[in-house]
Formats: C-alpha cells, structure tokens, sequence
C-alpha cells in the first residue's frame, strides 16, 4: 500500500542495548518525537507528524493498548520493556480507516516473540550507570501442533533526580512477564493466547517546587489476556479474538494521600480476509471496544466515580494491484460511539513503481478520536456530555523511495500535512456563559469543542549508504511545522507575549528541526561500533505552578552516543554502550532533566 511505513526488526531490537521500547524507536525511526519527563520509569510519550501522542494508536499483538483512567485515554512508553518485542511497525498518517479511534497520526504496532522450531533458553544479563541492572529469561519451542513462547523481565535502577530543583534519586523497578501459546487443532484451526502482566514502581518528583518529594510513588499493576481463533482454509482467512485489559495506579502523594486509578477495557473482534488472488484482496471485521474506569474528581476533590462507553465499528479495506506496476488501496469505516454518535472514516492509497527501483506513494485518509472518559466524566459535573464532538482529521502525505545501486543508497522522502478540528482541551468558562450551560450550578470549567482547529505540516527525509561491507550509515532529517489551535487561540490564557498565550504557536515539545545519525563500523564479522548523533531543536512547552503556567521555550540540544557489539563464540554476545557521552543536560519537558552520561554492559547467552 502506498502508506508511509518504517520497521524495526528484530536485529535491531537485539543490537541496540536498550531497556525500553520508547528509546528504541527513538534511536531508531526519523519523523519520530520521543520525550520523557525525566529517567527510567518517568512518563513518557511518542509524536508522530507533529502532533500529541493521544492522535497515535499503539497496537500489541493485535490489540489496541491505553489506559481508559488516564486523562486523553493514553498509551505510556514508560513501563515497556524490549525483551520479549519481536518486530515494530510505524504507519504514519491518518489510519483510522482500519485502526479506529485516535490514529489521526499514524499508528505503532508492536509484535511479540514467537517459539521458534526446537526448544531454546536465552538469557541477557545488563548493568549499567545509577546501579542500573535488568535480567532476562525467555523459553520457547516449536512442533507441529503447538509452539510456546514465556519471557520474565526484571528491571531496577536507583536513578537520578527527575527534577533540577533537588538532588534526591528517583528509583524505579519493573517486572514483567509475557506469555503465548499457540495450538493448531489441525491445517485449517489454531488457537492463539497471549498473556501480559507488568508490576512497576516509580519514585517520582512532584511538579510543585514547595513540595517535598520524599513520598512521592506510584505503584502500578497492568495485565492483559488475549484469545485468538484462526480459520485458514484457501483464500480466506476469518479471527475471532477477545482481549481484556486492566490497568491499576497506586499513587501516593507528599502529603502521604493515597488514590487509586482504574481502568478496564474489553475488546471483541472478528476480522476477516479474503484474497481474490496473489495481487488483489478484501479484508473487512467489526470492532467491539468496552472501556471503563474509576474516575477521581479533581475539582471537588471528593470521591471516585465510575465511567464508561463503548464503540462498534464496522470496517473494510480493498486492497487492488489496477496494473502491472501500481497498487491500491480503499478502506471506510464506521463508528458507534455510545455517547458521541457516529462517525464515518475512509483511507485511500497508492503507489507506483517507475522502475524497479523508484516507488512514487501517497496516502489520503480521514480520522475520529473520541473523547477520553476523563472528557466526559470531567469532574463529575458536566450534564450535556453529548455535545462535546469527536475530534475529526483529515491528512495527506506524499512520497518517493529511491535505490541507487550503483552507490548503494536507499533513500526516502515524505511530505506531509495533517488538519484536525474539535480539539478537546479545558477552557475557562466566560461569565454567564459555558460554565452556566454545562455545570450543574455553573463551575470554574467548561469544554468546549466547538471551534477549535489543529494543524501540522512538514518533509521528513531518510537515507541508508552501504559504500563497502565495513561501514553503513543512516541519517534522517525532519522538518516540521504545527498550530496549536486551542491552547494558541484560547481568550482566557495567560502568559506569554502581549495579549496572546503562546510565546510560539507550535504544539507543544514538537521540534521544527531534528536530525539523526547512525555510522556503524564493522570492524570484522564479530565485531561493530556504531555512533549515534541525534540534533532537536526548540521546542515550546507549556508552564506549570512554579512559573504561573506561562509558556516556555526548551533549549536545543545534541547528544552523542556509542554501541559496540561483539558475538563470543556462536552462543554469546557482549553489547556496550555509552549514553550521552558528552553529558549533555538538556529538558525534553519543562523543569524535568533528561539522564546524564551512563554506561550499559549486556551480556547474553542462546542455548
């Protein structure tokens, strides 16, 4: 199809001497924005085209993953170990066609290991800098009728201070243990589970300065079972699966306040597929998604109180090869929303081969995100929640992939622009007006959704050069440009300069300028070096107490890291890496610091 789709294989996930998922991509993607607020375990998101990271869906073996009690229904990078990923996939773009709700930037989705033929042991042992250390253990095999696959994580680091206001070390655990296995009842019938459980713990700095940070924790639990139904018989294909997610935090506050967040989701689908021939296809299914959480209300400051929705979709996609060199795609979609009503999607792609080694591409699509419980629950007060409005977008994007084989160059371009409408964010009330409409009693806060609108535009450019088998280098250029509609146009902000709130109008902690960089040695067959250089530029942030909640600008920074990777024997390998070399301290979130300078050594062992 003629999306925009970048992979990360499993080579990569395995040479990368990375902990977590989130660094990963960002090492490794262009057109990617990765922050977090702080070290290991912090919160943490990803920006695809310029945009927040709820306007970005992340799958897991086939399921949608968030958290329905965060307060934009969000995805968190933070507690994701690498371990047990196998294979990642970014589609850029509005994808909400085939992904539903949220993916009006595009939609990441994460493939877990399988059992290979055999039976096999890997072990991976890593320490590193702020008594940094990780254990991995995996088990799996392969035969004709069943194959396994049980991987157990154990992550912990005493950290260092999140914030730049105190000296205290933030430290951080992480257990997880993954789970699949697969049963083929014979040629045509195979049932699939998958398992997910992740308990973490995180000391955190509170954003408010006045406060002590001695009791800040959040303690969390997510787990989340997958069963799966495979028909295969010709040319058609039919899944029936069932997912159920919980998610639980455990926060304990300065003031030793302890609250308690919930969120559940089922999720019941079926998919099918149908392949006219090698070249042409139909895939079609219906999505069923049930979220619910226990909600706290802020703005009373009094008891939880219980939220939920559901949406029915109805999906199809048309995947057509029209003539010798040119593919196709056709996809629509509804929505039922319990509470907003519905909604319509479509996608339409295309891409042409000129030669065998030009590709010409395009995506054109539209795309919903409904509103998070949070949303609609707000405080436990707002009585018309049925007008506040789906978020819609529309985007386009346009591309051309080259090889030039004379020198060995992959290189790749995307332009893209991204418009959505109805951002849902917190406005003051004006006297006598929302508030009265909205509140029971009236109330400080209203949402209103009305007239807001959102966009992004930007190229991002890529290349791979292999001169000779000894070097291979990548570098990746993104440009981007973006309106914060909302925040930018909202008449009852503060801060910034004059009489506007934004000191820069781009969405928040975007760069309009990043660079990445990836030389790689390999100084015989056993043995490679690779630096990496990563330039952001400016980014806007938003304030918070400490400031008055003006608006701030994030220093530009640069940083330098180095990877060597060395196979021992044909079982072992040794992975070393230096992070930051130059230690660089810069913010990806206001007030928060990134890591300084750290080593990490991983040794591991295949049997």
């Amino acid at each position: 199809v003629g999306s925009d789709v970048q992979v990360i294989d499993r080579k990569i996930l395995e040479n990368s001497n990375q902990f977590f998922i989130g660094d990963i991509l960002d090492n490794n993607l262009n057109g990617i924005n990765y922050f977090q607020s702080g070290g290991y375990g912090t919160v943490s998101g990803i920006q695809l085209r310029g945009q927040p990271k709820r306007y970005s869906t992340v799958y897991i073996d086939g399921v949608k993953v968030s958290d329905p009690s965060t307060p934009s229904n969000d995805y968190f990078f933070n507690n994701l170990t690498s371990g047990s990923i196998d294979r990642i996939e970014v589609l850029k773009g509005a994808q909400s066609s085939l992904y539903g709700s949220g993916a009006l930037a595009g939609t990441i989705q994460l493939f877990s290991k399988k059992g290979r033929n055999g039976n096999h042991k890997d072990f991976n042992i890593s320490t590193g800098s702020f008594n940094t250390k990780k254990y991995d253990l995996s088990f799996d095999g392969k035969n004709k009728k069943y194959d396994y696959y049980l991987n157990f994580s154990n992550f912990s680091t005493d950290g260092e201070s999140a914030m730049r206001d105190n000296d205290e070390d933030d430290g951080y655990k992480n257990n997880t243990l993954t789970m699949n296995y697969g049963y083929n009842f014979n040629e045509n019938l195979r049932l699939e589970n998958y398992l997910y459980y992740n308990d973490s713990f995180l000391e955190y700095d509170a954003v408010n300065k006045s406060q002590t940070d001695l009791n800040d924790v959040t303690d969390d639990q997510q787990a989340s079972y997958t069963g799966r139904l495979i028909f295969e018989e010709g040319k058609i294909k039919n899944t029936l699966s069932y997912n159920n997610t919980y998610v639980l935090r455990n926060t304990t506050q300065y003031n030793n306040t302890k609250r308690n967040y919930y969120g559940y989701r089922d999720a019941l689908n079926f998919l099918s597929e149908y392949n006219f021939n090698l070249d042409n296809k139909i895939i079609f299914g219906l999505d069923n998604e049930f979220d619910k959480a226990e909600l706290y209300n802020y703005y009373t400051d009094s008891a939880y109180a219980e939220s939920d929705e559901a949406i029915y979709s109805q999906f199809f996609d048309l995947q057509l090869r029209p003539g010798e060199k040119t593919y196709t795609s056709f996809g629509l979609r509804r929505d039922d929303h319990t509470t907003t009503g519905d909604y319509f999607t479509g996608r339409i792609t295309a891409s042409h081969k000129l030669d065998s080694n030009t590709k010409l591409r395009t995506n054109i699509g539209t795309s919903v995100r409904f509103p998070a419980l949070n949303s609609l629950h707000h405080g436990n007060n707002l009585l018309v929640k049925e007008d506040l409005k789906a978020e819609t977008g529309k985007s386009i994007d346009v591309g051309v992939d080259k090889f030039f084989p004379k020198n060995n160059i992959n290189f790749s371009a995307t332009t893209f622009y991204l418009k959505y409408k109805n951002d849902i964010k917190g406005w003051k009330s004006h006297s006598g007006g929302m508030g009265e409409k909205y509140y029971a009693g009236g109330g400080n806060y209203a949402l209103d959704n009305s007239n807001s609108s959102t966009y992004s535009y930007g190229l991002e450019f890529q290349s791979d050069w292999r001169p000779n088998d000894d070097y291979n280098f990548k570098l990746g250029y993104t440009r981007t440009e973006s309106f914060d509609g909302t925040t930018c146009d909202n008449p009852d902000a503060t801060g910034g300069e004059g009489s506007t709130p934004c000191n820069d109008e781009m969405n928040v902690r975007v760069p309009r300028n990043q660079i990445n960089f990836a030389g790689t040695k390999f100084l015989n067959k056993n043995l490679s070096q690779t630096l990496i250089l990563k330039y952001v530029g400016e980014r806007r942030d938003y304030g918070n107490v400490n400031n008055n909640f003006e608006d701030v600008v994030l220093s530009k920074y640069f940083t330098a890291d180095l990877v060597a990777n060395y196979s021992l024997f044909d079982d072992y390998s040794l992975n070393i890496s230096a992070k930051n070399i130059f230690d660089k301290r810069y913010s990806e979130a206001y007030e928060y610091k990134a890591p300084g300078r750290s080593f990490n050594f991983m040794l591991s062992k295949k049997y």
